[in-house]
């Protein structure tokens, strides 16, 4: 049996322009016109092929960013969205009504948590927060109205990894839906093939790797995606919260080095974390086998592509953190940023800024310390040059 190959897929699209650009053409046109009143109609009733209606809706641009995105996940059919949290909130709206429960890690990007936790309620949808990596919490958490698991493949900041498999037996027996946020590891992990039912990007990280715009995506079934574009009933066509044409042709022209550019932050990153091992530092990276979900890991993921490009250190105190940051940045190992799957190394520390959505002490029950760095390893060709900046900081600061 062949091995899904998500780089391949994308490749093996045929997509022009139409004169023949190697390049599909982008279409810059908020609106479209019918030769036929009876088109329209028939569009509008998501009746007709190949028909575009309104940008709102769909438009040639996000269709061949959405197919290409299919390609690479496995799925049937993709939407693109203007941010990732647009993604996020649409695809899980689409899902739930009033009095239904979702099941979540607790462990999940700060805006994901703020959604859960102080949002959803308004609409009395209830959210209990799980340890994702407990499969007996995750089966005690379950309702005979959970609608969702909702996890991460790799999570934000703690890069816990989950078991989708297993996660994706628990939902299906209760008849609810696994969807799982992928930012961390596209290619490395293919969570349709382990029994996602729907998977969400933000495009603004790897798969677009250049910090210049803000997207999501939403991949599953011909099913849910239509639904999601309903001009009725669809979160994704009802809330608005549309791709621009142009952004959309920028992103898909930067998928096809993705895979290459995933291979290289995959490759720092674990130089890194074998410096860091040498010199007696605390940190997580999954492509560790001493780091907890390795294994996991390792049964879930496309190999050639590595173990992604996410390191966390714990400087035991924002204060450390703060201090170790300033200074790498002072001499050039990065930028203190947020965001990540640039071609710049970033770092940040979570609980004071992308995971400061979480109250402290659900931030310390989830283990998470107050000193933690988040690095999101860039595309450096001389890692072991930017290594030895961390360490001259680290040295310079009496932290190692």
């Amino acid at each position: 049996m062949k091995k899904f190959d998500p780089a391949s897929n994308v490749q093996d699209l045929m997509q022009f322009g139409e004169f023949g650009d190697v390049n599909p053409s982008i279409t810059d046109s908020a609106t479209y016109t019918f030769l036929e009143a009876k088109s329209m109609v028939d569009t509008f009733h998501g009746e007709t092929e190949g028909c575009f209606l309104y940008s709102r809706h769909w438009n040639p641009s996000n269709k061949y960013l959405a197919d290409a995105l299919a390609a690479m996940e496995g799925t049937e059919a993709a939407w693109v969205t203007a941010s990732g949290m647009g993604a996020i909130t649409s695809a899980i709206l689409q899902l739930v009504n009033t009095g239904d429960h979702i099941v979540s890690s607790i462990t999940t990007y700060g805006g994901t948590y703020a959604f859960l936790k102080n949002y959803l309620p308004k609409f009395n949808i209830d959210v209990t927060f799980v340890d994702i990596t407990n499969l007996d919490e995750v089966k005690k958490a379950m309702r005979p109205n959970t609608k969702v698991i909702y996890t991460e493949t790799m999570t934000n900041p703690m890069l816990n990894i989950s078991d989708l498999p297993a996660l994706s037996e628990i939902a299906e027996s209760f008849g609810a839906k696994l969807m799982v946020d992928n930012t961390f590891t596209p290619m490395i992990v293919t969570p349709s093939k382990h029994g996602a039912h729907i998977v969400v990007y933000s495009m603004t990280k790897f798969i677009n790797g250049k910090n210049d715009c803000v997207a999501g995506a939403i991949c599953g079934s011909f099913e849910y995606i239509n639904s999601l574009a309903d001009v009725n009933s669809g979160t994704a066509m009802l809330l608005g919260p549309v791709l621009d044409p142009l952004r959309s042709s920028s992103i898909l022209k930067n998928m096809h080095t993705l895979h290459i550019r995933m291979k290289q932050h995959s490759s720092n990153a674990m130089y890194l974390a074998k410096k860091f091992k040498e010199i007696g530092l605390t940190f997580v990276y999954p492509g560790m086998p001493e780091c907890k979900g390795h294994d996991i890991l390792n049964r879930i993921m496309n190999p050639e592509f590595g173990y992604g490009g996410m390191i966390a250190i714990d400087m035991q105190t924002a204060e450390r953190a703060s201090n170790l940051m300033e200074m790498m940045q002072n001499e050039g190992v990065g930028y203190l940023a947020v965001s990540l799957g640039y071609f710049k190394t970033l770092f940040s520390n979570s609980g004071k800024s992308t995971s400061s959505e979480v109250p402290e002490e659900t931030q310390k029950e989830m283990g998470m310390s107050e000193g933690l760095v988040r690095f999101s390893v860039g595309l450096d060709n001389d890692i072991e040059r930017t290594f030895e900046k961390i360490h001259y900081c680290l040295k310079e600061l009496n932290y190692v």
